[in-house]
């Protein structure tokens, strides 16, 4: 679970523009210290190829293949806040994508457990993270829209793709007491946050408008 190293092909120079970017987000409303030391510590330039690296600490998504893309850091950080990260919280996240935004939640002392439906983008991240020693409790391939009900129940659940419902999976996935953060919607999204607050009901409330890749399922 812990970060054992972060030493590669990171610059006092990229260091510097994390510290920017710290800044940018404080700015813009995020207040988690757990939130904002985690960003500070994860090179964000090795999650993207190598043409992007000088800009990867502007606050901007860029396209990672297979047509998906690494959110911007706001949002990595707005949906990390909503969250409310205990060290040791088990957290399943739909959508592994870069592995940027499970790196951040292992950096949070998070037990994650992450499901990618692209195989490319499985493959790269799966070599990527113990490369930089991040290593999550799961990784896998497989339909988000199904969760992981074997690993169930999650402390709280995070989705990093737009989707167009709540899949009842994930709801039924998610211990009394936690959140289920998801971007709802079509073209664009609304953040909302849905609290269990016992077997049947949940609390839903909304957090406003983002943009993020469609959630798509059984497509490989």
């Amino acid at each position: 679970m812990k970060i054992l190293r972060i030493d590669v092909k990171d610059s006092t120079k990229h260091q510097g523009l994390r510290n920017q970017l710290i800044d940018v987000l404080a700015q813009k409303g995020i207040t988690d210290r757990g939130v904002l030391a985690a960003i500070q510590r994860i090179p964000r330039h090795l999650f993207l190829d190598s043409s992007f690296e000088d800009f990867a600490y502007q606050d901007k998504a860029f396209p990672i293949g297979a047509g998906q893309t690494i959110s911007q850091p706001y949002t990595v950080a707005f949906q990390s806040q909503l969250l409310q990260v205990k060290k040791e919280d088990k957290i399943l996240e739909i959508g592994t994508g870069s592995g940027y935004q499970t790196a951040v939640l292992v950096a949070m002392g998070a037990k994650v457990y992450s499901v990618e439906r692209q195989l490319e983008l499985f493959k790269k991240t799966s070599t990527l993270l113990p490369q930089l020693g991040i290593r999550p409790k799961l990784l896998t391939f497989g339909d988000g829209y199904k969760g992981l009900p074997n690993y169930a129940p999650f402390d709280s659940i995070i989705v990093t793709a737009g989707a167009p419902f709540v899949p009842q999976a994930l709801m039924a996935q998610l211990k009394v007491g936690g959140r289920l953060i998801i971007p709802i919607g079509e073209e664009n999204q609304v953040m909302t946050e849905l609290i269990r607050i016992n077997e049947k009901q949940f609390e839903k409330y909304e957090h406003g408008d983002f943009k993020f890749v469609p959630m798509l399922e059984n497509k490989n």
